[in-house]
């Protein structure tokens, strides 16, 4: 197949984007035209968002042989005997829409577009609604590809290659599968969720549902003091890494003793409220299954879908 890569943690990095390389070098070992267009820095948390008024500007990358430890854009030179990369200044769904559109088009049709592997689980509904990967493949999917979003959901920051190796190839495995057996009509997509995990290719692959949670009051941002400073992005990215995998998170609020005076809140998501709605739930959604080392399968709509049995005129 010719499949269109995109993601939304960016170009290859450790910190922030470890798994793509090692997924684009399995589906090319398995056969597979890949083209890849991404963002080109972290943009996790923005769902199916273009971003209206800025100019996008897009380049073309040459990936290093392995993930360097920060993307830097000397990490390799220019080869004009491989296909690049292309990165550009925007946003996933942006890239979806320009890969389908105006680039590799000397590829042939593009048979399926892959977002992700994410760095993370998208699952419940809480992750899956603020999803960058999720946002690319329902980009495509309105566009009328068939579209798959692709996560890693690691339990650890180690990474370990060969562990990294089996999940890339327990995913494409599952990709492959659902390209040639899937129903992909009616703006339907699938959200995959592979844990990163020793002897996954081993475990059960499962049709879930997404679990449909909430967050808790103050369970996404952290107030400061007005003088604090904060790291640069990819800083705070990594450090938000480390509370996914330890299972917390912050909703410390810092008053102010003026309520009018300028008040000063970072990013700082509570997984522990993801991570209890899964244990008190039960079995049988998307985030049980890949608590227990399964891979995770659900098919979805590109559609905000209306409930059923709300007709007729509004009697107010």
């Amino acid at each position: 197949m010719h499949i269109l890569v995109t993601n939304d943690d960016g170009p290859p990095s450790a910190q922030s984007s470890p798994y793509i390389l090692s997924f684009v070098k399995t589906l090319e070992s398995a056969g597979h035209t890949v083209s890849v267009i991404v963002p080109d820095s972290q943009r996790s948390w923005i769902g199916k968002a273009h971003i209206v008024g800025q100019d996008v500007q897009a380049s073309s990358y040459w990936p290093p042989e392995s993930t360097p430890e920060v993307h830097s854009d000397t990490v390799s030179a220019r080869n004009d005997a491989k296909q690049p990369w292309i990165l550009v200044n925007s946003t996933p769904a942006t890239c979806a829409q320009l890969g389908i559109s105006y680039f590799f088009n000397d590829r042939g049709p593009i048979d399926l577009v892959v977002s992700g592997p994410n760095y993370g689980r998208n699952t419940t509904a809480v992750f899956a609604l603020s999803s960058g990967t999720l946002g690319a493949a329902l980009e495509a999917s309105v566009c009328g590809y068939r579209a798959i979003a692709l996560s890693f959901a690691f339990f650890d920051r180690k990474n370990d290659p060969e562990i990294v190796a089996e999940t890339s190839k327990q995913a494409v495995r599952v990709c492959e599968w659902l390209a040639t057996n899937a129903n992909f009509e009616n703006s339907r997509l699938y959200t995959v969720n592979v844990p990163v995990k020793k002897g996954v290719s081993q475990s059960k692959v499962v049709w879930t549902k997404v679990l449909q949670n909430q967050w808790k009051k103050g369970a996404c941002f952290q107030e400061l003091p007005q003088t604090a400073t904060v790291d640069d992005p990819a800083t705070e990215e990594a450090k938000i890494r480390r509370r996914e995998s330890d299972a917390e998170g912050s909703g410390t609020q810092t008053p102010s003793a003026d309520r009018w005076s300028h008040r000063h809140f970072k990013w700082a998501p509570r997984f522990t409220d993801v991570y209890d709605s899964v244990e008190q739930a039960g079995p049988g959604s998307d985030g049980w299954t890949v608590k227990g080392g399964e891979t995770s399968v659900t098919a979805i709509r590109a559609n905000f879908m209306h409930i059923e049995g709300m007709e007729g005129e509004v009697k107010l």
